[in-house]
């Protein structure tokens, strides 16, 4: 019997124990992992300063003559020859187009040959007029008489000098025909062929003045109040990017593009109009208006994967050496890798690097020099836990 006892007291006992171990391991896991997670992590901080930082933003344009004309026949008919091509020089008075000209040649034709005919009536019936005058004079006829072949002759006149009009507007129609450069320049686009039957005023050639250039801009809304009319910029030119050249904005559009929302801004160049070609791809950097106190390393901003457009830094807490997420509003890049940010305040400390593995509310562990207490943040925390 005892023996029995004995070993039946052995069983349990193993049972027990069985039970409890994994009780005591899970106990001792959690109490591990619980240390795992309030142990800080180190990171590097930065402390900001309040500064000033200029604002600048930089902007792709296009260099644009001022001033381009589409050229147009000011009559109709059909194009017989286009003596141009997009990007040839003109000069002023140069023959650019031709149109046929055979209607207008008949009409020309047809009133020189009214207006000689007229000019005979009328020169037949002014000798007349001078022979009645002196029949008035000796009373041969009566004053009626007179009157009438007077009326005729001012009728005849008249109606000469209406001829010798529509004549030289009929010459006219026929010069309109050829189509001349009104001043030097450079052809941009060309909207017509050979053959083409064109009405009055249809754009032909657009010619582009090479005295003035200037560099065209689209500028969103919200950049919008950091640039002024009047307002020296600098322009770069993809082909040559280390030469700045000093221009001025001359034109700011008072509504947006219907579909970009943007606004088209135009900047006069000073310098270098022999070096800025038409249709070059340039530059505008705009020094803002206004300045922003506070610059921030790039690497201190990340931006959740679930929230890729709301930018975030982590402040540190000083106190208690933990951190928490703060959202900020990227403005310019500036240079030595820094951001320009809105936000913060002078005197935070922020996360400088290692900030992709932060938690919310995660205990740091911050460099020597930083101004906090040896070591705070992971110790203390530590202790804290087995407490």
């Amino acid at each position: 019997m005892t023996h029995l006892s004995q070993n039946s007291m052995t069983t349990k006992g193993r049972l027990l124990a069985g039970l409890l171990l994994p009780l005591m391991i899970s106990a001792g896991c959690s109490d591990q992992d619980k240390q795992t997670q309030v142990v800080s992590r180190p990171v590097k901080v930065f402390r900001i300063e309040d500064q000033a930082v200029a604002r600048a933003s930089s902007f792709a344009g296009e260099v644009r003559a001022r001033i381009e004309t589409p050229l147009s026949f000011r009559v109709a008919g059909k194009l017989l020859e286009r003596k141009v091509d997009v990007g040839d020089p003109v000069r002023k008075g140069q023959l650019l187009a031709i149109l046929d000209g055979n209607d207008y040649h008949l009409a020309v034709q047809g009133l020189k040959a009214q207006l000689a005919s007229a000019q005979a009536d009328s020169t037949f019936l002014r000798d007349d007029l001078v022979r009645y005058r002196e029949l008035l004079a000796q009373q041969v006829i009566s004053p009626p008489e007179f009157e009438r072949h007077e009326t005729a002759y001012t009728a005849a006149r008249e109606r000469t000098a209406a001829l010798a009009a529509q004549l030289a507007e009929a010459n006219n129609q026929l010069s309109y025909t050829q189509l001349h450069a009104d001043r030097d320049g450079v052809v941009t686009a060309l909207a017509v062929e050979s053959g083409q039957v064109l009405v009055a005023g249809q754009a032909v050639v657009t010619l582009a003045q090479l005295d003035e250039k200037e560099i065209h801009f689209d500028v969103p809304e919200h950049r919008l109040l950091e640039i002024q009319r009047k307002q020296a910029v600098s322009v770069s030119l993809w082909s040559d990017d280390e030469r700045g050249l000093k221009a001025k904005i001359r034109e700011i559009a008072s509504a947006a593009d219907p579909v970009s929302r943007t606004y088209r801004v135009k900047a006069s160049l000073l310098e270098g109009l022999d070096a800025a070609q038409l249709g070059m791809t340039a530059i505008v950097h705009i020094e803002a208006n206004t300045a922003s106190g506070i610059a921030i390393p790039l690497s201190a901003v990340y931006t959740p994967q679930n929230q890729p457009d709301h930018p975030l830094v982590w402040l540190v807490d000083e106190q208690a050496a933990t951190v928490k997420s703060v959202p900020v509003r990227l403005g310019e890049t500036l240079t030595g890798e820094r951001v320009a940010v809105d936000g913060l305040a002078a005197g935070q400390l922020l996360v400088s690097a290692g900030v992709q593995r932060l938690a919310e509310g995660q205990g740091v562990r911050l460099p020597e020099g930083s101004g906090l207490p040896k070591n705070r943040g992971g110790q203390e925390n530590l202790n804290k836990a087995q407490l």
